[in-house]
């Protein structure tokens, strides 16, 4: 928000982490109605924004700290620097093509003197290394012009992500809390602007996900932590205390102290929003904002009204009715949780609707009854002497279209059960192609074990991560692998492998397939590239039963990569695609897409479904 007019409001586009379900962007954003419009700056290939601050002095004077693209080199990456507004940028920090800037500050006594870090980072399906040798803290002291390491004191192996924050006390002071390799993660303080740094403790929290810091405005002593339970210290950072969690949910990234009541605070984090008037002992939820993040959608065919069911993230697997006789409407009592962690795939017994089948991050899927409230635990586990499954974060689980009681899910092989998962069979061999995940390179090097967070949330690679059966021929299965294959069985014991797809990459993460209820012989396929820096749509059809594949992206957005897909139940031609910008749909099979935009914003379509009655 500009110091100097409260309706001018700057806003950065993509996640400023680099955890696995990680949002990008396509730059910065400028207000200056107090957010009812919104008008485009550049820095579109920016990818991930971390920072934005203006000049208290000079409101045309906007800095942007540049994070560029998780998943791969160049583009908008650095410190921007605009005096006019944003209509011109220029870049006055660059470190190289593989790391950006996340962190910014100005001195509040002189806003010409400036601190910045840099985060070396990369994150694909198949790994994720989390620091290198190009993270480091940056300073200025002519308005951002030029830049010099401040690092004396800071551990000399390779840094990880990093929180950077400046006491309005005494801006002499800065803290900094940082992840690094071999065992040197830890709180560091300076006295003395940057010149030299002391390591106040060992503490410090994952720098993918959270290592934000706050000063306190009145204490110099006084920094809050962000963490999956919060902390704050007193004493510079020698020791910390958690904040209090009674009632409130974890996972916290932002916070907001009352400058004049330092114990009123406001907390935001993976459970929405929260106040406290206690200095973070007990909290107040605002249960009023809907900003839960929904992984997967289903509806079950309840009457009078059928009910909405989801996965949502770090906020559990859930259901609601989609509609309500009350004339207080739908209320947040309405809704019941069917299993906890992070949710995913749903799925309710068409027979049943008291059957309802959740499943949590590594298929850790339940099957629960919504009148006992009882829920079984029905994942497929390896007998004596099998290797270990390998279950994707988010594995699809799913009610066979031809018999209630039979549900099919996939690690890196296909499970069945016509027992509503009391017992599984194994259904296929390994479908993946078997590709050590450490025989790709990674910002143009091979890095070993030490690397910093190396793998760290990250699944395994080489698993199915989409699967369907066909609704008009029994038995027939298609499986979607993280490693760009679709494998076929219409016989539910021998499968064929389908890996030419025109136009998509190789190893591209299959994030989507569906069968025609029209005819046995097509099959839809979505692909997902964006974690190889590749954000184009791919949609993909076969009418011979995925031996051939022809594209029907054609006119589809190319920085919009696919989610999902969907078939209409009375028109053929009538398909639904989610993206990463929005939700399309075609009346003509794929030859020509339509936006539907009107009241939906352009935000990621993860999952579709269609409620056939409405």
């Amino acid at each position: 928000m500009d110091p100097n007019n409260k309706f001018v409001v700057w806003a950065g586009t993509g996640e400023n982490n680099h955890q696995r379900a990680l949002g990008y962007g396509n730059g910065v954003y400028k207000s200056v109605d107090g957010g009812k419009s919104w008008k485009n700056m550049g820095l579109k290939d920016s990818r991930q924004i971390g920072d934005i601050i203006i000049d208290p002095r000079n409101s045309n004077i906007v800095f942007v700290a540049a994070e560029g693209s998780a998943w791969g080199p160049g583009g908008d990456r650095g410190l921007y620097k605009t005096v006019d507004g944003g209509k011109t940028w220029k870049k006055v920090l660059e470190i190289s093509t593989h790391t950006g800037v996340n962190n910014l500050l100005f001195d509040p006594r002189n806003p010409d003197v400036m601190y910045a870090t840099s985060e070396q980072r990369r994150r694909h399906i198949y790994t994720k290394i989390g620091g290198g040798p190009e993270t480091a803290v940056y300073k200025s002291e002519d308005g951002g012009e030029n830049w010099e390491k401040i690092m004396k004191g800071l551990p000399s192996v390779h840094l990880g992500g990093m929180g950077i924050d400046i006491s309005p006390v005494n801006p002499d002071v800065l803290y900094i809390i940082l992840e690094a390799a071999e065992g040197n993660s830890g709180f560091y303080r300076s006295t003395n602007r940057g010149a030299t740094w002391d390591k106040m403790s060992d503490y410090a929290s994952s720098g993918q996900y959270f290592n934000e810091i706050f000063c306190d405005p009145k204490d110099v002593n006084k920094v809050y932590s962000m963490e999956v339970v919060s902390k704050v210290t007193t004493d510079a950072g020698k020791t910390w205390v958690n904040l209090g969690v009674e009632d409130r949910h974890v996972d916290d990234h932002a916070l907001w102290i009352n400058p004049a009541n330092t114990e009123h605070l406001l907390i935001g984090g993976d459970g929405g929003i929260y106040e406290s008037f206690d200095s973070g002992k007990s909290w107040d939820f605002k249960e009023n904002l809907p900003v839960t993040q929904f992984y997967r959608v289903f509806a079950d065919n309840s009457y009078p009204f059928y009910n909405v069911y989801g996965g949502t993230q770090d906020n559990s697997s859930m259901g609601g009715p989609s509609r309500t006789l009350s004339g207080d409407g739908i209320v947040n009592s309405d809704w019941f949780i069917t299993n906890g962690g992070d949710g995913f795939w749903s799925a309710v017994d068409p027979e049943n609707p008291d059957i309802v089948y959740a499943e949590s991050q590594y298929a850790g899927m339940v099957r629960y009854d919504k009148k006992s409230s009882e829920a079984i635990d029905i994942r497929p586990e390896p007998g004596k002497g099998e290797k270990t499954y390998k279950w994707n974060w988010d594995t699809p689980l799913f009610i066979s279209p031809h018999k209630n009681t039979r549900l099919y899910t996939a690690a890196n092989m296909v499970f069945r059960t016509d027992d509503r998962g009391d017992n599984w069979t194994v259904i296929s061999p390994d479908l993946t192609t078997g590709v050590d995940r450490n025989s790709f390179p990674v910002m143009d090097k091979y890095w070993g074990v030490d690397a910093v967070s190396k793998d760290k949330s990250t699944s395994l690679f080489g698993t199915i991560v989409s699967l369907a059966e066909s609704p008009v021929k029994e038995n027939l299965l298609y499986a979607g692998t993280d490693d760009g294959l679709i494998q076929v069985t219409e016989d539910v014991k021998t499968w064929r492998v389908s890996k030419n797809f025109p136009g998509v990459p190789e190893y591209t993460y299959v994030s989507d397939l569906l069968p025609s209820r029209f005819n046995e012989n097509v099959v839809y396929a979505s692909f997902n590239n964006h974690q190889s820096d590749d954000f184009k749509p791919y949609v993909m059809k076969s009418e011979d039963k995925g031996r051939t594949w022809k594209s029907i992206s054609t006119n589809l957005p190319e920085n919009g990569s696919v989610w999902s897909i969907a078939e209409d139940f009375e028109n053929a031609d009538l398909l639904f695609v989610g993206t990463e910008f929005g939700f399309y749909f075609t009346i003509d099979g794929g030859k020509n897409w339509i936006k539907l935009q009107n009241g939906l914003p352009d935000i990621p379509v993860r999952d579709i479904h269609l409620q056939k009655r409405g």
